[in-house]
């Protein structure tokens, strides 16, 4: 039942006190009438007794106390659902603005949903393929996993997320594959970029984007990503598809979200954040995953730029307990030209060893895995070694080492935006680069795959 007011007593900034209410419930929606007509959204924050206060999405210019209404329509923020979404661009609160129909809604779905039963999951298992060598052969996503991104400001992140949401697909079932892509708090010229790329590629056919501009409310931000979920359980679990969710900036999230959390007067946490930012990321990450009985699945790769580049900031750290690894953008690489700038020794993925083998990959991806792991390790340290001592002082074996390490980040990790290489390939350079080494230090892989696979090696 949606019920009026015409009780507004007080507007500072975006919030707003309505006296008198009844049965209002946190999180309700609700839309004020000004005098001249005009509609404008805004969502509970508190409830104290009869008082609301509610938080404008829009400018709070221009309402009059006196003669505006409130209308509580007895919901929360919900989003309209249908399979006519894929291939649509929403700006962050789910209305189309890529000069297309409204969505003709299948269903109205909370967008805040609830965060996946821990005793109703399946256990991830199975091999997505990004086409990028630094994940699928060193850092395997696996369906149903949380893999988020730390970045850093003015690191090449948004061209790392597009061409994972161009290239990934479930080996095997590429027709029944979608993506879900939230850009949070991003500039106008970002947003661009994505639907442009999208359309350039052909992926725009298989993703329903969402786009928060960075001049857009902080209120409409915190609903972003949700929107995107809702959107992502609503394909994979009604729709039986394989969804692949990529949420950038996180970090931008965060920030409204301690914006609001200090307009409401809450107790700052660590840095400002709320105490409860960790609650809140959990209630968005543990929506991924794959749910027993269910054909779908919906695998989550959250993008953040770390301030400063500190692994230790709140919003990276926190992340870092909720999901399952991560993969680091290193500056270092970046600078050296070397993209994607994945930093592979700093990086993991806690499930690859259950996305890897035969029947999955290939039966030597663990062993080659370990090994170029351990030769990229002992080249860097080479390369330190020649950098103080000089060359001289490196012995036969970490001269091959030093030149391991090099070739490895300009040809493994170094494989630009446009390449899509399937894991096979992936493999195969892992193994023409293992040759440059004696086989005698090719300790981690079995010697019947050394034999099949090493490449002028008899």
């Amino acid at each position: 039942m949606i019920r009026e007011y015409k009780t507004i007593r007080e507007i500072a900034g975006p919030l707003m006190i309505v006296k008198g209410v009844e049965n209002v419930s946190y999180d309700e929606l609700a839309e004020i009438e000004l005098p001249s007509g005009e509609t404008r959204r805004c969502k509970v924050l508190e409830v104290n007794g009869s008082d609301a206060i509610v938080q404008l999405f829009e400018t709070s210019a221009g309402i009059n106390l006196a003669e505006s209404k409130v209308r509580f329509l007895g919901h929360g923020m919900q989003l309209g659902v249908s399979s006519d979404m894929l291939g649509r661009v929403f700006d962050g609160m789910g209305r189309p603005i890529d000069g297309g129909p409204e969505i003709l809604a299948e269903k109205w779905l909370d967008i805040n949903g609830l965060p996946m039963n821990p005793a109703a999951r399946n256990y991830p298992s199975e091999f997505i393929q990004t086409g990028i060598s630094a994940i699928d052969g060193l850092n395997t996503l696996v369906r149903g996993q949380k893999l988020p991104i730390f970045s850093g400001s003015g690191l090449p992140h948004a061209q790392l997320a597009a061409q994972i949401a161009r290239q990934a697909k479930v080996l095997g079932t590429a027709s029944n594959f979608a993506v879900c892509f939230a850009a949070v708090g991003i500039t106008f010229e970002e947003s661009e970029y994505f639907v442009q790329e999208f359309k350039r590629t052909g992926a725009i056919d298989r993703t329903v984007l969402f786009t928060n501009l960075a001049n857009d409310p902080a209120v409409e931000r915190i609903a972003t990503p949700r929107m995107c979920l809702t959107a992502a359980e609503y394909l994979a679990f009604e729709k039986g598809m394989h969804v692949l969710v990529i949420i950038t900036d996180i970090t931008n999230y965060a920030d409204a979200l301690r914006e609001v959390s200090a307009a409401r007067k809450e107790v700052p946490g660590r840095r400002g954040y709320p105490g409860y930012l960790y609650t809140d990321l959990a209630t968005m990450y543990e929506r991924a995953g794959r749910r027993k009985g269910a054909e779908g699945s919906i695998t989550m790769i959250p993008i953040l730029s770390m301030p400063e580049d500190d692994i230790t900031h709140p919003i990276p750290d926190l992340t870092g307990y909720i999901t399952e690894g991560q993969i680091i953008l290193s500056r270092e690489l970046y600078l050296k030209n070397i993209l994607p700038p994945v930093d592979v020794s700093s990086s993991l993925s806690r499930l690859k060893d259950k996305g890897i083998g035969e029947g999955k990959t290939r039966e030597d991806h663990s062993g080659t895995m370990n090994q170029l792991f351990a030769a990229y390790s002992a080249g860097k340290d080479a390369r330190e070694l020649s950098a103080i001592l000089g060359e001289s002082a490196l012995s036969d074996t970490d001269k091959l080492y030093a030149k391991f390490a090099e070739r490895f980040e300009t040809e493994y990790v170094g494989q630009g935006y446009e390449t899509n290489r399937p894991v096979e390939e992936t493999l195969a350079i892992g193994w023409e680069l293992l040759s440059l080494l004696p086989v005698t230090e090719l300790k981690r892989i079995k010697e019947e795959h050394i034999a099949k696979y090493l490449p002028h090696h008899s």
